[in-house]
């Protein structure tokens, strides 16, 4: 089997950035320049005091293309680190989802039976609507939609994947700067 002809496959990959205006859209631009897909972004500031921000990229392609993208990510000024979780070994991945469903009659019972079998939290109720808070992997978001599409209309805002590997390794670990320690001016009496 030749590179090109391989398998496409879902990789989900970790990027460590600068914390700065700008820098989504770069990596924004490196996918849709390319014509590379993202099937999931989610991005959020990871490390306040070094101004880090952790973007989890959920993507498809061959080996070879994956490869092109995790090193044109780490060329990218200012990514830090990048990591392909699902190369690295195992990791965990969850994403959350608001649901609303507009419903009334027999289908609200059958709505928090549901709800409850798939351990989702209803967050809001009315007369004639339930929001739930689910969270999981990507499976079991569908299928909780999936269910929930047939008892009545659906409204849905997803948070996108985030993900970390397992075990002890820390791929992508807080530095935290030190502050600084004041010392005494003993012959002032003094702070220096």
């Amino acid at each position: 089997m030749t590179p090109t002809e391989r398998p496409i496959a879902q990789h989900t990959i970790a990027v460590l950035v600068a914390n700065e205006p700008g820098v989504l859209a770069r990596v924004i631009g490196l996918f849709s320049g390319r014509g590379y897909n993202i099937e999931s972004l989610t991005v959020s500031e990871v490390d306040e005091v070094n101004a880090r921000s952790r973007i989890t990229i959920v993507t498809s392609g061959t080996p070879m293309v994956i490869e092109q993208i995790k090193a044109q990510l780490a060329r990218l000024v200012p990514v830090y680190d990048v990591h392909d979780l699902t190369m690295e070994g195992p990791h965990v991945s969850r994403e959350m989802a608001l649901v609303k469903i507009s419903n009334t009659g027999e289908n609200r019972i059958e709505a928090l039976r549901i709800a409850d079998t798939f351990r989702a939290r209803a967050i809001d109720s009315t007369l004639a609507s339930f929001v739930f808070e689910l969270t999981g992997d990507t499976g079991k978001i569908d299928a909780f939609i999936d269910l929930m599409t047939a008892l009545g209309e659906v409204e849905v805002s997803r948070t996108g994947v985030v993900a970390i590997a397992r075990g002890a390794a820390l791929h992508m670990p807080l530095v935290r700067k030190q502050p600084a320690v004041k010392r005494r001016n003993t012959k002032a009496g003094g702070e220096v």
